[in-house]
């Protein structure tokens, strides 16, 4: 399927997107009210982990998304069969297209003394934030204008269970892209005969969020072939700078020609299993990484308010300039 190209939201509409928090949510509550239940201990198979997916779901289908998020599956683990389940909520699955975004709800096995700020209740909850933010006056006028939705994966099993490696993490992207594949969306005439769209080529991208919500993060184009994808974000927050219509914090996304001899940083997360089969990828993670990165300080007091601002703010902007969101005012 070809992929589309955004499109540039004028300056009243930029204005208007960018800060719909103040107008939305001025004091911050419905944010908070998404992200609190999240920020807690919350692995595979406690109950606080259910706790959170039905949260989830919760949100997702009293916005009138399209929820599958309760075919729980086991994968086999170091310690044994363990149960898993993905959460995906999307909006117009009519739409042939998806752009996707996409972050990881479970937290450390049995670690109860690790909330997971920044990895990832804060990626979920701006997800969460954005469709709560976004649905109505801005998402669902477009149903059945687009030939693309926008779809939210909630994805579980991303931490090891017992030491990082290809075997033992992110079970649930590896379940769920397999999925993808293996499931036929359409056939279309080829010169052998019918070619097989599957439900992962339908991805026309996949947005991975993970380790946000810490102050002065820095995020940079990982990975190549998206280099024009993330100029757009990190345009899309130079442009929202400019206007004066970002907090005092810093500019989080920088732009590198070059990664020099030994290339970008090497980042193993739930994208890995999409990418590999071809999924174009934009990986939305901080290098360094926060400096509470599997600390049991990763709690709220880890989150910087005015960065995490920032990041909605931009990431909304860049969803609906993706989805041509300018073009369906103006048909």
């Amino acid at each position: 399927m070809a992929r589309h190209r955004p499109l540039r939201l004028d300056d009243s509409s930029l204005t208007s997107l960018a800060l719909l928090d103040q107008t939305a949510d001025p004091r911050g509550d419905v944010f908070m009210s998404l992200l609190q239940p999240i920020l807690r201990p919350r692995y595979v198979t406690s109950p606080a982990h259910e706790d959170v997916r039905q949260h989830i779901v919760s949100v997702m289908t009293s916005l009138g998304w399209t929820v599958d998020g309760d075919r729980t599956f086991r994968m086999r683990t170091p310690l044994g069969p363990m149960p898993f389940t993905n959460v995906v909520a999307t909006h117009n699955p009519a739409a042939p297209r998806r752009l996707v975004l996409a972050c990881h709800y479970d937290s450390i096995y049995k670690r109860d003394d690790f909330v997971a700020a920044t990895d990832s209740a804060v990626p979920c909850a701006m997800m969460l934030y954005l469709a709560a933010l976004m649905t109505r006056d801005f998402l669902d006028p477009m149903k059945g204008r687009s030939d693309i939705s926008l779809q939210l994966m909630f994805l579980d099993g991303e931490e090891a269970f017992v030491r990082w490696s290809d075997h033992d993490s992110i079970y649930g992207s590896r379940r769920l892209a397999r999925e993808l594949q293996s499931s036929v969306y359409q056939q279309r005439p080829s010169r052998g005969g019918q070619e097989n769209i599957s439900d992962l080529d339908r991805i026309d991208l996949f947005v991975l969020l993970d380790l946000l919500g810490a102050s002065n993060p820095t995020i940079s184009n990982y990975i190549t072939d998206t280099n024009a994808q993330f100029r757009h974000l990190a345009g899309v927050e130079k442009r929202l700078r400019r206007g004066g219509l970002l907090t005092k914090a810093p500019n989080v996304f920088r732009y590198r020609k070059s990664w020099g001899l030994w290339g970008p940083p090497q980042i193993s997360d739930d994208h890995l299993p999409f990418q590999r089969r071809g999924v174009k990828v934009l990986h939305i993670i901080p290098s360094p990484f926060p400096s509470v990165w599997h600390k049991s300080s990763d709690d709220a007091s880890a989150i910087h308010g005015p960065t995490v601002t920032n990041l909605n703010r931009v990431l909304r902007v860049f969803v609906s300039e993706y989805l041509h969101h300018a073009a369906i005012q103006t048909v």
